[in-house]
């Protein structure tokens, strides 16, 4: 397997898991844990794939072609440092997935579980082996989203909502500002390639963007890995599943932010704002997490806040400005993952066996679960940095680290002594979690009887205990070759000389450990009267709660500043919002016709044609017989419009582009009919002090309705004079012209440009499309009409009174003489209408027509059939195309052609073209932009179908509310006249 093919698969495969687990049934549990189980060790497989590569230097590649001219290119880079997190990401995620299977209820939805667990693996590996830095802040975003998807896997829960939508604000937030700082890294660079930043870095320290670059990125780092005072947000993703819990606490979304600081550490590290932001922020987090987490009663509390205290160890050792400490550092980001992965299978074990996590209902569980017991004893002994366990050693090298760091602003002096006090404390919650779960009397009162696991529920925690042993014991034979592999991608030659040994002699940093071990079990013994206490929280720290200001934080910018703004900047109505931005486009062309001189251009005007003067002069009698009728009659204002636009066609067939032309009719017959169908929908006219009644509007007010209108046409005829009568400086159509059949393979210039040369734009827009038309069916489908908005025929209203009928059935009844020849004749004209959008697809790239057009012609023909055919026909038929997957097939296939060209080496939406050799027709011109054009025909199709469908829905849910009404207003008449005649 190639190393292209290698990389794509590692992080394609997550995702194809994701959505293949997504598609099982809800309670097809089994197949989503193998399903899941699969793509992990499969993914697992492929980075151990890569070591050979990888331990002899090498770099895996794989570079597509994105888009070139902006240095936006998909880039896959995986080094030895890349290799390290990947098989973190991977070999823990094998375990969780393992883990989850046994520890998930039964009629929790499993398989969306491990669509999302999937989702956010291969979004992790995108960050870990992206290299581009565009690339990997988007990647970085989607651990965002997919994290919001986890934590709030239990929505029905208050608490896993708000977890869920803290921790998409805070690391989403820093995502954006993660984002910014990468456009400004690859400003200074020139480049936004890891390769071309990781070599540019005395020219970024020296750059005078150095420091708005560094603080844009180390919000985003610090925001995702919890750092303060960014620290609240992950207690209160304890909502989640414990899978989760040990999944991103361990190897995945809260180490992305120490990844990234370790792996731009050659390049923005080695300044004093660089110790200043990071190392302060570290040791801050530091002592703050690790002291709150002493007064928890939440077994998963305490490893929240002991996760944001190794977290802020991590930061503090990667801002020391030291090659040494960035070898401890991702050490004890390797030992870190190993017992706190374990210790929170260990806590999930113990919540799922006796039905809580409160540690002042807990005790005694040695004696029930032994082997659970045991497993967290050494987990826990590992994380308090006991010898002869891999959490010891990378504590004494930062202890080590700590005494020879060169801190300035006299912070020397206090390095050492914070180091053995946020030690002393690891040491006391250490000691909380495992005395209080599993020594003293046995429990009472639990919600279930405590008994060990099912076996293979605990064998993912035993080997990770094994690792953690394994790693006390023999570090340079276990974990050295990797981690030498990894400080050799990033430092290169750099590489200082470190030790592993478990002994290195009686020497302070052993002093300082044995200190700290002392100093913690003392600490946790004189606080034993406060932990049988029922009193919550810590002491000192407990009014800066880090939710309550983050909560009052949201209610300040979401409600009182967004309504004050709100109220200032929006109304209900249009017409100050469209004068807001006719304000702002006169300002800019102001601006520039004041630099380029104001004046028509140098072409003289041409003669006025009288047809197209009079074509014209209907158009706007049309738009002012709308504007005049709009008070009175909205359908006849609407119909005027149709007018109007219907001049603009003619206008466009008149200089020559069809193409625009036949868009334009198009949709203008839509829009026009899907406005008419909406009428019934639209309030009555808001009442204005000073109006005769609703329908009547003020005299300033619709002075003002002209001005806007007036200042809106006037100016765009004015910029339309001065383009037409000024020379270009290019002649642009003659290099479009020249290009559209030897770049593009078509003659319609316009065509080729909307799926070829400016394919990009056109994919954005359909995605629009689509977003507008779920957007509007999600808004009608929630609608709901009052009964006296719909007004009935006297007819019905009459015979509902005297009979108190039930409400009218949906189906359609028979149809009236008079509309049997029309609803034949549309009937008959579908197949005609469908051909017609064949022939205007199939010849688009060549002459007049394309995938719009050809879909809007479609969807004429639908509403055609909806206009004779009623709601029933719309709900009937069209619910059975499923416009849904219409629309989702057409985005596939549009971006699937654009991804096509990836495959080939070529830039994304790189249109192929050539000759097909057909029996008896010959040669015929093809070309993958003709696939492009279909998604485009498909979405169009979908959306239209999917509006209309909602449209219908409330016809039928309207006259249902207008007949039920009307029977519950009969039936209280009729109870009224017989109590009076009574």
């Amino acid at each position: 397997m190639s190393e292209a093919a290698l990389l794509l698969i590692l992080v394609c495969l997550p995702f194809a898991g994701a959505v293949a687990a997504g598609l099982l049934p809800t309670h097809a549990r089994n197949a989503a844990a193998a399903l899941a189980g699969v793509v992990a060790l499969t993914a697992l497989l492929l980075v151990w794939a890569a070591y050979p590569t990888v331990s002899t230097g090498g770099v895996l590649r794989a570079d597509f072609a994105w888009m070139p001219s902006l240095g936006l290119n998909f880039t896959l880079r995986m080094d030895g440092f890349a290799w390290l997190f990947a098989g973190l990401v991977t070999g823990i995620g094998a375990l969780v997935v393992l883990y989850a299977r046994y520890y998930m209820a039964e009629d929790d939805p499993v398989p969306r579980f491990f669509a999302f667990l999937l989702a956010f693996m291969g979004a992790m590996t995108g960050v870990v082996i992206s290299g581009n830095l565009v690339q990997l802040a988007f990647f970085w975003e989607l651990t965002s989203l997919f994290s919001f998807m986890l934590i709030g896997y239990w929505h029905h829960t208050t608490a896993a909502r708000d977890g869920a939508r803290m921790a998409l604000t805070v690391t989403a937030t820093g995502g954006l500002a993660l984002f910014a700082g990468v456009l400004v890294l690859g400003h200074i660079v020139g480049s936004y390639e890891l390769d071309a930043v990781l070599a540019a870095g005395d020219r970024i320290r020296q750059h005078p963007l150095y420091l708005p670059a560094l603080v844009l990125i180390l919000l985003g780092a610090l925001t995702k890995s919890a750092q303060f005072p960014f620290h609240f947000w992950l207690p209160n993703a304890m909502a989640a599943p414990t899978p989760v819990s040990a999944y991103l606490h361990s190897a995945t979304l809260v180490k992305a932010g120490v990844f990234l600081l370790a792996r731009l550490w050659p390049v923005m590290a080695g300044t004093e704002a660089w110790f200043l932001i990071v190392g302060t922020a570290g040791l801050v987090t530091m002592l703050l997490g690790a002291y709150v987490a002493i007064f928890q009663n939440d077994l998963k509390g305490v490893l929240a806040y002991s996760t944001i205290s190794h977290l802020g160890l991590i930061t503090l050792l990667l801002g020391l400005n030291s090659e040494l400490a960035l070898v401890a550092a991702v050490f004890h980001i390797l030992n870190h993952a190993a017992f706190k992965a374990s210790l929170f299978m260990a806590a999930g074990i113990i919540d799922h066996e006796t039905g809580t996590r409160d540690i002042r209902r807990l005790s005694g569980l040695n004696r029930s679960m032994p082997f659970t017991a045991r497993l967290a004893l050494v987990a826990a002994a590992a994380m308090a940095g006991v010898p002869l366990l891999n959490g010891f050693i990378s504590k004494e090298m930062f202890f080590a680290e700590a005494l020879s760091a060169e801190a300035p602003l006299g912070l020397l002096n206090v390095l050492p002594f914070a180091a053995m006090l946020g030690s002393a404390f690891s040491v006391a919650y250490s000691l909380r979690f495992i005395h209080g779960a599993f020594f003293g009397p046995d429990p009472v009162d639990l919600p279930h009887t405590p008994h060990e696991p099912d076996t293979w529920m605990r064998f993912p925690v035993e080997i990770l205990v094994l690792t953690c042993i394994g790693v006390g014991v023999l570090p340079a034979a276990t974990v050295g070759p990797f981690l030498n592999l990894a400080m050799r991608s990033v430092l290169g030659d750099n590489v200082p000389y470190y030790s592993l040994s478990v002994w290195h002699g009686l020497n302070l940093p052993l002093l300082m450990s044995m200190v700290a071990l002392a100093g913690g079990v003392a600490l946790y013994l004189v606080l034993q009267r406060r932990f049988r206490s029922e009193i919550e929280g810590e002491p000192l720290l407990r009014r800066f709660e880090g939710k309550r200001i983050f909560e009052r934080a949201m209610v300040f910018l979401s409600w009182r500043l967004a309504r004050r703004l709100e109220g200032i900047a929006s109304t209900r109505r249009l017409q100050p919002q469209l004068r807001l931005i006719i304000v702002v486009a006169f300002l800019a062309g102001g601006l520039a016709v004041w630099a380029r001189g104001p004046g028509p251009g140098n072409l003289p005007p041409s003669a006025v044609d009288p047809v197209l003067a009079l074509i014209w002069t209907v158009g706007g009698a049309c738009a002012l017989g709308a504007a005049t009728l709009a008070k009175f009659h909205r359908l006849a204002a609407l119909i005027l419009t149709g007018g109007a636009g219907l001049a603009v066609c003619i206008t466009f067939v008149w200089f020559s582009a069809p193409d625009l032309a036949l868009t334009q009719l198009t949709v203008e017959v839509v829009t026009t009919v899907l406005l008419l169908l909406g009428l019934r929908w639209l309030p009555k006219r808001i009442q204005v002090p000073g109006d005769g009644g609703p329908e009547v509007l003020t005299h300033a007010r619709r002075t003002r309705d002209l001005a806007l209108a007036v200042g809106a046409g006037g100016g765009l005829a004015a910029l339309s004079y001065a383009v037409m009568t000024r020379t270009p400086p290019e002649l642009l159509a003659q290099d479009f012209l020249a290009r559209a059949y030897m770049e593009g393979g078509g003659t319609n210039v316009v065509n080729v440009t909307l799926v070829d040369f400016r394919g990009f734009d056109t994919l954005g827009e359909i995605f629009v499309v689509a977003a507008v038309a779920l957007a509007t069916y999600a808004l009608l489908r929630r609608f709901r009409p009052a009964p006296d908005s719909l007004e009935p025929p006297m007819q019905q209203q009459d015979q509902v009174s005297a009979e108190a009928a039930e409400p009218a059935p949906t189906t359609a009844g028979p149809v009236a003489d008079w509309l049997l020849i029309p609803f034949t004749l549309t009937r008959l004209i579908f197949p005609v209408m469908v051909l017609v959008a064949a022939f205007l697809l199939l010849r688009g790239h060549d002459l007049p027509g394309g995938g719009f057009s050809a879909g809007m012609v479609v969807a004429i023909a639908v509403i055609l059939q909806y206009m004779i055919g009623g709601t029933a026909w719309t709900e009937d038929r069209l619910s059975w195309l499923r416009p849904r997957i219409w629309i989702g097939m057409g985005l596939l296939l549009a971006a699937g052609t654009g991804l096509a060209a990836l495959g080939f080496g070529r830039p994304f939406l790189t249109s192929y073209f050539g000759y097909l050799e057909l029996p008896v027709i010959g040669q015929v011109p093809t070309a993958s932009a003709f696939l492009f054009d279909i998604g485009v025909f498909a979405l169009v199709v979908g959306a239209t179908l999917l509006m209309l469908v909602a449209l219908a829905h409330q016809s039928v849910r309207g006259r249902r509310a207008t007949s039920r009404a009307l029977v519950s207003s009969a039936r209280a008449e009729r109870t009224r006249v017989t109590a009076g005649s009574d």
